[in-house]
């Protein structure tokens, strides 16, 4: 063995120290400790009224009420959403921007302001009717009675979760090279095949990662309609403490369920971008 090995075996190896690094450590758990004793302690956050209300019935009908406005306004994002990709990538230059003109509207306008402008759609038309040309009227509604603040709620939620969802998608089908298009079609498959087997699912990798976050998102947009008086979780709970005056209890029952629900998603979709990511 060469004399420079065996002093380089010889010699003790010492790990490096990081005092700083300690020292931070310390003073962040610290901090941490004071701030959940002071949370824990202190008695005007009642937390034994947040553990009364947890489970009360009326909050679960308003939680009930946010998680099916997510599902359904996300449903109709994704749908949407793809069809709208799938015409924003069209060669036909007219259907092309008419989608990015949607896209770029509903991605500019805030969801709260198109929340309450539907809600107020039948200051415009008073009346939805469907008539043939120059003959009679086939249907005719009440603008009023047609938008209801669930209607209001889906149009504003979905409509602009599609805009969102739409780029998304089109950016996952853009990410698969497009020589495998050429190839399959070389192959002689069409083009809904092409999509179905090839592009989507190497998009996906792409595309869920996105997706799961603006679920995450929607979980809490649906608190921007209790503008319109629609009874999901936060509006729920507003209507608990206007009568009982516990205003702080009632934000953290509602907080926590939203921390419980985020959560619960966060992790389905952990477990779904691992089963994309090793196929």
């Amino acid at each position: 063995m060469p004399r420079t090995a065996e002093r380089a075996s010889a010699q003790k190896i010492v790990p490096l120290h990081h005092p700083g690094t300690w020292v931070a450590t310390l003073v962040v758990l610290l901090i941490v400790c004071l701030a959940a004793h002071s949370v824990a302690t202190n008695p005007a956050f009642e937390w034994p009224v947040v553990v009364e209300y947890m489970l009360n019935a009326e909050v679960l009908t308003g939680l009930q009420r946010t998680l099916e406005l997510t599902l359904a306004a996300m449903v109709m994002g994704l749908v949407l959403g793809t069809v709208l990709a799938l015409l924003r990538l069209s060669n036909n230059r007219l259907l092309s921007t008419l989608s990015w003109a949607y896209i770029w509207f509903f991605r500019s306008v805030p969801v709260l302001v198109q929340l309450i402008f539907w809600y107020n759609f039948g200051a415009l038309y008073s009346m939805i009717s469907l008539r043939v040309p120059f003959g009679p009227t086939l249907f005719a509604v009440s603008t009023n009675t047609l938008i209801t603040p669930l209607f209001a709620a889906l149009a504003g939620l979905g409509l602009s979760q599609s805009a969102y969802t739409a780029e998304v998608i089109r950016a996952g089908i853009v990410s698969v090279p497009t020589g495998q298009t050429r190839a399959a079609l070389a192959l002689g498959m069409r083009r809904l095949m092409i999509y179905r087997r090839i592009i989507l699912p190497q998009a996906m990798r792409v595309i869920i990662p996105p997706v799961g976050n603006e679920v995450i998102s929607m979980v809490k947009n649906t608190s921007l309609v209790s503008v319109i008086a629609l009874a999901e979780l936060l509006y729920t709970t507003q209507l608990i403490y206007a009568r009982t005056y516990q205003t702080i209890p009632l934000l953290i029952v509602a907080s926590l369920w939203y921390l419980i629900i985020v959560s619960v998603l966060s992790v389905g979709q952990y477990f779904l971008e691992r089963k994309f990511r090793h196929q």
